[in-house]
């Protein structure tokens, strides 16, 4: 009985002590008048807490050694849970869990500190799970998180449009169909004469050939002012510039490689290769894959006599397959070969270059396509 009347007044001692503290306090549980002997322990624990360290030890000597022999259920289960020295400092940080780690120690008369000691883990515990959300320290959104939110709401839409749109340019052509160095003959060379051979059926296939859609003449603008000081030069001396062929698009050159498979189609034999057989056109070279005239800057032509009004006698037809369209074929006569040169010489000083085959061909030196082979058809829709 009389332990039960000194715990009492224990209790009695700290509660007076610190009743100053309690009131300045917000807690429930202290005006409540049916407080429990528990609950009380845990409030005042939870004001000497917030003592300096030497009152909370003054207060500790005063207790009876008596007044820790009996303390309540809760508070028992409290002290077996916690070190023999725990830190009253209250933490920002959740309190680690030591219970597994410290040994349990059994109520003892030396430590009188059962109801004072037990509670600041709970109560550092509750003071840390009642802070204002307002207190809470929220995290400051960055640069790509409100990008994120921008994103999802919707408000990032304008810039995203914007960037499709600037991404949407159309394709280029490719360098092969690309016309935009060429011109028609006639706008730059207005004196020349024109019988585009392809584009009518006298020619050694017999057929309008591919990709000749009107009788005209496309060249690079390069090789049409090169012919313009040819012309003015021989219009001096009463010749004009006959055209038989210029630009030649590659799907023409690949008619002439159907053509040249087909040994049955002879229909233009006679004219044009009398003294070949059909078969020997590739191995021989008046028929190959690629034409030197399907890069822009190479020319057909012959001279036009405006005295006789005739073409000038050559000694041999345009496209004629054999030794007699060699330039300097010996089987000529003296003025036949000199019409030969006089074209050659008037070719050359103006920058072009003959083919060793063919009296009528040449091809501008310095071709400004020299490794492009164009596809785009022979009309003046190509170029304007």
């Amino acid at each position: 009985m009389k332990k039960i009347r000194s715990a009492i007044l224990v209790l009695t001692l700290i509660l007076t002590a610190f009743s100053g503290c309690a009131a300045s306090q917000p807690s429930n549980s202290t005006n409540d008048p049916t407080v429990s002997v528990s609950q009380t322990a845990e409030v005042s624990t939870e004001q000497s807490s917030q003592l300096p360290a030497a009152e909370s030890s003054a207060a500790s000597k005063q207790q009876s050694p008596e007044a820790s022999v009996k303390p309540s259920s809760a508070s028992s289960e409290k002290q077996s849970s916690q070190p023999s020295e725990p830190n009253p400092i209250v933490s920002s940080q959740a309190p680690s869990s030591t219970s597994s780690s410290a040994p349990s120690q059994e109520p003892s008369v030396s430590q009188p500190s059962a109801v004072s000691v037990a509670a600041p883990s709970e109560v550092s515990v509750e003071q840390t799970s009642v802070v204002p959300a307002a207190e809470s320290v929220e995290p400051t959104p960055t640069p790509q998180s409100s990008i994120v939110s921008e994103v999802s709401q919707g408000t990032a839409a304008p810039q995203q449009e914007q960037s499709s749109t600037s991404t949407s340019q159309p394709a280029p052509a490719a360098p092969e169909a690309d016309a935009s160095d060429f011109v028609v003959l006639t706008d730059v060379v207005p004196d020349v004469i024109l019988e585009i051979r392809y584009y009518s059926t006298y020619n050694f296939v017999g057929d309008r050939i591919d990709g000749y859609e009107q009788p005209t003449a496309l060249i690079t603008k390069e090789a049409a002012y090169a012919l313009k000081r040819v012309s003015d030069d021989m219009m001096r001396k009463g010749y004009r510039l006959k055209i038989f062929d210029a630009y030649r698009p590659q799907k023409a050159v690949s008619h002439f490689v159907r053509w040249a498979k087909d040994l049955n189609d002879t229909r233009m034999k006679s004219c044009f290769y009398p003294g070949l057989d059909k078969s020997v056109l590739f191995p021989q070279g008046y028929i190959s894959e690629r034409s030197g005239h399907s890069r822009g800057s190479t020319v057909d032509l012959t001279l036009f006599d405006m005295k006789t009004g005739k073409e000038v006698d050559m000694g041999g037809t345009f496209d004629y397959f054999g030794e007699l369209s060699h330039p300097d074929y010996s089987g000529i006569t003296e003025e036949q070969y000199r019409n030969r040169m006089m074209l050659r010489e008037a070719m050359t000083a103006n920058g072009f270059k003959p083919l060793f085959s063919e009296w009528w061909h040449f091809t501008l030196q310095n071709e400004p396509y020299p490794n492009t082979y164009f596809t785009f058809p022979v009309s003046e829709k190509s170029v304007k």
